[in-house]
C-alpha cells in the first residue's frame, strides 16, 4: 500500500468471520484467474494483509488508536 507516512510491518493474529475469509478467497481467486490446469497461484494470506491493511488505513486506524476512548478496559 502507498503512502508518503512511514509504516512498518506487523505481524499479529487477528479475528474475522469464515465468511470475510472466504469472500477474500473467492474474490482472489477471482483477480487471479487460472492456469491451463485448472490451478490458482494467488497467496491467500498475503490478500488478507493486504485487505486489512486497506481498510486500516481509508478508515484512519491512526486516528482511532489515538482516541483512548476506544481502548478496552
Amino acid at each position: 500500500m502507498e503512502d508518503p507516512r512511514p509504516t512498518l510491518i506487523v505481524n499479529a493474529t487477528v479475528e474475522i468471520t469464515a465468511q470475510a475469509l472466504e469472500s477474500i478467497v473467492e474474490n482472489a481467486k477471482q483477480i487471479a484467474g487460472c492456469d491451463e490446469r485448472g490451478r490458482y497461484h494467488v497467496d491467500t494470506a498475503d490478500k488478507v494483509g493486504e485487505m486489512i491493511t486497506r481498510f486500516l488505513f481509508e478508515k484512519d486506524f491512526e486516528a482511532y488508536v489515538q482516541n483512548m476512548e476506544n481502548y478496552p478496559r
